[in-house]
């Protein structure tokens, strides 16, 4: 092979998956470079590229009109940028010593071997599926892809009944649980944790829980599906727990996800604790000068614990994407970390969290304090006020912020922008009580919640 793998000396930069993180950084690579100096390829086994899989439940439950809507940037409009895209492809193999991958054409089966100069990784996340009886049966729905949203949409038009299953109650869970209300259906949804949103501590999570139940979604708790049974006419009629069984016209699995690391692991590339694969600063896979990753594969830094986290969303994604192509673009970036921020709403209830989860800070060794306040969006007097609930973890002795969640109403949501951003800067609760934030009886009250909470964590951390 010669010296570079594109076409006349040019330099090739293989990009292995077309959704957020590998079209980001196939476009930002091509801002830096144009196709005389970098080819670019990209590959894609799907038939979209670019779209938001977080807008699904939204899109499934009416609010978003169309699938359209939620792609991003279509694949001819990457192709008219200059950039190689192979829809319906799938690469199957990675091989590191010799700088290639072996891609084959879903339809036609047909494999080949594309020499790479630079390799980004972007294999995104497959979706948690039991190996119960009963999975694969007709009614039965992910929710991952674009196709997957279709499929459910097709499928929730054919079904005569209107009870529906949701399992899992993380977020996948919890806004599929709202889309389904939004279509007529009964919602039962079955957890096997304690609460729902296992991303927060279960005192919060139990709020969720009274909130939901207050929807008329049936919450069931503590509660593992271990099978799925079907009808007469070989579609679900019902799961089943170790002491239940739940009917269903139709079932949604939001149990979660994992990387999708299987092409990297084959290779030998570095895999962490969570199966991510692990990068430095300048998102490069540990040991490979020419290999990048970004996306649900890979583990991030969570910048209060110190320690790699799994955190699949799209936000950090894009900010990969970018980070990578400025890089294998011959440019520079970084990606510093996370603070572990992500909000969710399942119809009016608004659910925000970052940082650590007391669970999270005793794991790392942490001493700290909690508080929990209840306050209002607005000022209690003005029109529209509704209730929030505020917990906060502080440090021992240091009081250093470690984690806010945040359950409540309109304008609940978003107020958890302001503790990132002190995370992030790794404030105390004491200097976040100076903090100078907007006020108007309209959106707040003279204390914002989060402020409010500050002052009671400083008053224990003060005490302890």
């Amino acid at each position: 092979m010669s010296m570079s793998a594109g076409r006349g000396g040019t330099e090739r930069l293989v990009v292995i998956g077309g959704d957020a993180a590998g079209m980001s950084a196939a476009s930002q690579a091509r801002r830096l470079k144009g196709p005389r100096e970098l080819e670019i390829v990209a590959f894609e086994r799907g038939r979209f590229t670019s779209f938001s899989a977080c807008g699904i439940p939204y899109w499934v439950g009416g609010d978003v009109p169309g699938r359209d809507r939620l792609i991003a940037r279509t694949p001819q409009e990457h192709r008219a940028r200059g950039i190689d895209l192979r829809l319906r492809t799938e690469v199957t193999e990675i091989d590191v010593e010799r700088r290639r991958v072996r891609a084959r054409d879903v339809d036609s089966g047909t494999e080949s071997w594309t020499p790479y100069d630079k390799l980004v990784i972007a294999t995104g996340a497959r979706p948690v599926r039991p190996d119960m009886p009963g999975v694969d049966t007709p009614g039965v729905h992910g929710v991952q892809t674009l196709e997957d949203g279709q499929a459910l949409l097709e499928s929730l038009a054919r079904t005569r009944g209107r009870r529906a299953v949701v399992v899992g109650a993380g977020y996948i869970g919890v806004e599929m649980a709202e889309a389904l209300i939004n279509r007529g259906f009964e919602v039962t949804v079955v957890n096997r944790g304690e609460e729902p949103m296992s991303t927060l501590d279960p005192d919060m999570g139990r709020l969720v829980h009274r909130a939901m139940e207050g929807m008329g979604i049936t919450m069931v708790n503590d509660a593992e599906v271990t099978k799925v049974l079907s009808g007469q006419d070989g579609r679900v009629r019902a799961v089943a727990t170790q002491d239940a069984q739940f009917p269903a016209d139709v079932v949604i699995l939001g149990i979660g996800v994992r990387p999708e690391t299987t092409l990297a692991g084959a290779a030998g590339l570095p895999l962490g604790f969570h199966g991510g694969l692990l990068t430095d600063l300048a998102m490069r896979v540990r040991g490979h000068e020419d290999i990048w990753a970004g996306g649900d594969c890979v583990e991030v830094l969570n910048l209060v614990s110190g320690q790699e986290q799994y955190v699949p969303l799209g936000t950090h994604a894009n900010k990969h994407g970018q980070v990578i192509g400025s890089n294998a673009g011959g440019g520079y970036a970084t990606f510093p970390g996370v603070v572990g921020t992500a909000v969710s709403k399942v119809c009016e209830l608004e659910i925000a969290r970052t940082g650590l989860r007391e669970k999270d800070a005793h794991r790392v060794g942490l001493a700290f304090e909690t508080v929990t306040i209840e306050s209002t969006s607005r000022a209690g007097y003005y029109p529209g006020a509704s209730p929030m609930t505020v917990k906060m973890l502080a440090e021992r002795r240091t009081g250093r912020l470690l984690g806010v969640q945040i359950v409540g109403r309109e304008g609940a949501a978003k107020r958890v922008d302001v503790a990132a951003v002190a995370l992030t800067a790794g404030m105390t609760v004491e200097q976040m009580t100076a903090l100078d934030l907007g006020y108007a009886p309209p959106f707040s009250p003279v204390w914002d919640p989060v402020l409010a909470a500050a002052r009671k964590a400083t008053a224990k951390v003060r005490a302890s």
